[in-house]
């Protein structure tokens, strides 16, 4: 799952789910369907987003965002979906 990005040179894909708290995170792009897309997007997490990991639940399901003045919370599996690139 090896994709090179010759602009800011990362080599990985990231998703929101590998970011740990305390990170700064810029949405690149959602590989979610149907209803969950649109619930992601209906809570502001749109491309080009800024989001802050806050934290993670005791048994690391879900993790808590901050965008802008708004918090969130998601499931890791929601959170795999979420393409990011590192601020």
């Amino acid at each position: 799952m090896k994709k090179e990005y010759p602009a800011n040179g990362q080599t990985k894909i990231l998703t929101l789910n590998d970011i740990k708290p305390g990170k700064r995170v810029v949405v690149r792009r959602h590989h979610s369907e149907g209803s969950v897309r649109q619930r992601l997007l209906d809570l502001g997490l749109m491309p080009n987003v800024s989001v802050l990991v806050l934290r993670a639940a005791p048994l690391n399901d879900p993790i808590a965002l901050r965008l802008d003045a708004t918090d969130v919370s998601l499931r890791r599996r929601e959170a795999a979906t979420i393409e990011v690139i590192e601020e």
